[in-house]
């Protein structure tokens, strides 16, 4: 079973659900860079359960330990090791599906390839597996830290309900200050009470997160496999409940003509090169070109409702399956921060990467 992602700064998280805890070792990372523990911490509070009555109730601190690779406040080039404890398991909500198959779950898919699962919340499959994920990003945020290169990402879209305004013409940073992560102050209520309104009903929905990567290199990618948005593409849709992906001009791109798409080159008054339009949204070629890279994330609505549904059991039986547990209406408020985690770990592996593409 794979749990490892990179090339140079590499990550392997494990852990389940309902077990002991949840991890991540993280290994390539340069010595010497300020390990900040506050800053980790911070990360992954935006992504613990329990935030707001639109999230689940799960009640998790996702205090992390430190096992190894720092010393004196520095990372020492040796693999870090961090660890998030399990406080708030309640396995009996799950054990009335011990043989049963939820709908639009991975308790089918792991059944048949494994021959065994753990249907304590999922196991591996979890989403709780993603805050291993949030603790290794805000390492890959220090490092592209010392580059200038800032991620940040926010809900552009729950349901039907789009954000009508270009990442430009927002205040990215009012984000965070609503528990949907909408950065339009004018009509996060609204969003926040139709998550709510369909929390009531039993039901979930789904929507987008968008990303905006600033002050990256030129270069960063490389030419034929691993193209930055193809890596860029693969981190998200490893994320759970990711349906989509698209970045620069999307699926939008196909309604223009060349003349229309194509990014005119130009220099600035000292003398860098930039593009007058960005429909490649920053990568061309799979590589970087020091524009803005931009992206959105989608993701389906929540697969467990508080609904009965109908499905199999092991024995290849028709069951109702009812819906218990705690669980997230809308799964994208807290995904915006894993959304940043797996660009961040992205982007700062192919910069160490680029450090050695020449000589």
């Amino acid at each position: 079973m794979s749990s490892t992602y990179g090339k140079i700064l590499k990550i392997a998280t494990f852990g389940e659900s309902h077990g002991v805890g949840i991890g991540v070792v993280l290994e390539g990372c340069p010595a010497g860079i300020d390990f900040d523990e506050a800053f980790i911490q911070s990360e992954l509070d935006r992504r613990k359960p329990g935030q707001s009555r639109i999230t689940t109730q799960r009640k998790e601190a996702d205090e992390f330990e430190v096992m190894s690779g720092i010393f004196e406040g520095k990372t020492t080039g040796t693999p870090i090791a961090l660890i998030i404890r399990n406080q708030d398991q309640r396995s009996k909500d799950y054990s009335h599906i011990a043989t049963q198959y939820r709908p639009s779950h991975a308790d089918y898919t792991y059944q048949a390839k494994y021959g065994t699962r753990d249907y304590r919340g999922g196991g591996r499959s979890s989403a709780r597996e993603t805050a291993a994920r949030v603790a290794a990003g805000a390492v890959a945020k220090m490092i592209l830290k010392k580059v200038g290169v800032q991620v940040q990402a926010y809900v552009s879209q729950v349901g039907k309900m789009k954000l009508e305004k270009d990442y430009q013409q927002l205040q990215l940073e009012n984000a965070e200050a609503n528990a949907v992560r909408w950065p339009e102050p004018e009509t996060a209520q609204g969003v926040f009470d139709y998550i709510d309104q369909v929390r009531k009903e039993g039901d979930s929905i789904g929507g987008v997160v968008s990303c905006i990567i600033t002050g990256s290199p030129v270069g960063l990618g490389e030419p034929v496999f691993d193209k930055l948005h193809a890596e860029l593409g693969k981190a998200m849709l490893s994320i759970n409940a990711v349906k989509g992906f698209e970045y620069g001009s999307g699926f939008a791109g196909v309604e223009m003509r060349g003349s229309e798409h194509n990014d005119a080159f130009f220099t600035d008054e000292n003398g860098k090169v930039h593009t007058r339009t960005n429909h490649s949204g920053g990568v061309q070629g799979g590589i970087s070109n020091g524009e803005d890279i931009y992206f959105r994330v989608a993701f389906k609505p929540v697969a467990t409702i508080m609904q009965n549904q109908e499905s199999l059991n092991e024995a290849g039986e028709t069951v109702t399956v009812q819906g218990k547990g705690r669980h997230d209406p809308c799964v994208v408020p807290r995904a915006v921060p894993i959304v940043e985690a797996m660009a961040a770990l992205v982007m700062a592996d192919f910069y160490l990467r680029h450090q050695a593409s020449r000589v």
